[in-house]
């Protein structure tokens, strides 16, 4: 008579202490990245009188990261699920830290002054342009490979979270050091340091891609779907193209805000240090409501209810700004609408991004992120491009705008229609976006797996 087979044994998971230094990383090369971004907007007058260009070519150096990051935030994808997260974070360092230094360059005293700087400008712009969907994609990533389930949303929520502390001191920094337009060189001397910690601690710090034990069922399946096959995936999970459009054009609206905030609100009377306050305010309430939310979530699995939730009230928030930024000395409303659109708005962000995954599992974490950021910054790159198209010259002199080339606009229209498209993908979104959550419920069979919590044993 043949003995019975003993059972197989449980998969022993494991989370190593290294986990954060990957993480710390992942957040410096992200917050440097975005201020790289979003170092010209805030000063965006300033920026026109220095180089002596347009408004209209100020709002390009914004906006040829999103133009640049769609057609490679595909390839990125790719990078990220098959070549790994440690390829993908190291050649993004080094991109990043090469656009700082050209822009440098742009400002140097050998540079001829108008016929090379701005095109030198413009490629430094390219060069951390190309650096940003690869560090961009990768919280999911980060999250799903070195990070247990109980702690997966926090992990995503901090790393997600550094991209607009990058903007923060943006909105902070370059208001401060930039008091007239020959403050440029020092502007771009201090924006190059933090891209030279965040390479240094990519290149040095993260030393494999994956730990050598996974922490999770779910990090052991990660990439399972080759990655062709999860893009056809994508295509025909309902769910998951409702989120693309949808949560994508919310990606869209906050980049469009983000870079156009100084030239809204400047026409009105406030000046460029009100502004970079205003976008230091949407960016804090936004970090401090994900904070919340990430811990929320991490217990509770409410994906779904929570991102509806804020989706629909940043809706109405988007409404209030639109309104409110049509009012001349109006600072604490102002300043209080900005802070409301932040909260809601940006604090699920990486709830979002979360639950992108859970309906699109188990295809690769780099895809289905890619694919809603590719999304976003297309959608981000039509406002910025159209919207300005839809403002009017200003008739009043309360206008505080340096203007550089060009007359300062009203923008009146684009805030109406801009709070009108955040309303329409609201009520989209909330109204047909349905799923399970694909990842948990394949996380739930390993449930009497064993989790150890300790230094690894090389």
């Amino acid at each position: 008579m043949m003995e019975a087979a003993a059972p197989a044994p449980a998969p022993v998971y494991r989370t190593y202490r290294r986990r954060w230094l990957v993480l710390i990383a992942t957040c410096a090369l992200s917050c440097s990245n975005a201020m790289c971004w979003l170092t010209f907007a805030p000063v965006a007058d300033q920026t026109a009188r220095y180089f002596h260009i347009s408004m209209d070519q100020v709002n390009w150096l914004s906006m040829v990261y999103l133009v640049v990051s769609i057609p490679f935030g595909f390839g990125t994808t790719w990078i990220l699920d098959t070549l790994g997260l440690k390829t993908s974070l190291i050649l993004s360092s080094w991109l990043n830290l090469a656009g700082c230094i050209v822009q440098l360059l742009s400002v140097a005293f050998f540079v001829p002054k108008d016929s090379w700087k701005f095109p030198l400008l413009m490629v430094g712009q390219s060069f951390g342009a190309f650096a940003q969907p690869l560090v961009l994609f990768s919280p999911t990533k980060v999250a799903a490979l070195w990070f247990p389930e109980h702690q997966r949303a926090t992990a995503n929520m901090i790393s997600s979270m550094a991209n607009p502390l990058g903007i923060l001191f943006a909105n902070i920094l370059s208001p401060l050091l930039m008091k007239d337009p020959s403050s440029m060189p020092v502007l771009l001397g201090v924006y190059i340091v933090p891209a030279v910690i965040a390479c240094l601690l990519t290149t040095i710090g993260i030393r494999e891609t994956v730990p050598p034990t996974p922490p999770s069922a779910g990090a052991a399946n990660s990439t399972s779907e080759p990655f062709f096959t999860g893009i056809g995936m994508l295509m025909k999970n309902k769910a998951y193209v409702i989120m693309m459009i949808c949560f994508g054009g919310g990606i869209g609206i906050f980049t469009a805000f983000s870079a156009l905030l100084q030239q809204i609100v400047c026409v009105r009377g406030y000046s460029n240090s009100f502004a970079g306050i205003c976008g230091a305010l949407f960016i804090v309430f936004g970090i401090l409501g994900a904070f919340v939310i990430g811990i929320y979530v991490d217990r509770t699995r409410n994906f779904m209810e929570t991102t509806k939730i804020n989706f629909c009230i940043t809706a109405l928030a988007c409404i209030g700004f639109a309104l409110v930024s049509r009012l001349s000395g109006q600072p604490v409303l102002l300043a209080m609408v900005c802070s409301l659109f932040g909260l809601f708005g940006f604090s699920i962000y990486p709830v979002g991004m979360e639950l992108g995954v859970e309906c699109s599992y188990p295809v690769g974490e780099g895809t289905s992120t890619g694919l809603i950021f590719v999304s976003g910054q297309l959608q981000g790159a039509l406002f910025i491009f159209f919207l300005p198209t839809l403002a009017q010259p200003m008739t009043s002199d309360g206008s505080a705008c340096q203007v550089g080339v060009g007359a300062a606009l009203d923008w009146t229209v684009p805030t109406l229609v801009l709070a009108a498209v955040c309303s329409l993908e609201a009520c989209c979104f909330a109204l047909f976006f349905h799923t399970e959550y694909k990842r948990v419920s394949a996380e739930g069979c390993g449930e009497n797996a064993s989790l150890l919590d300790g230094v690894p044993t090389e």
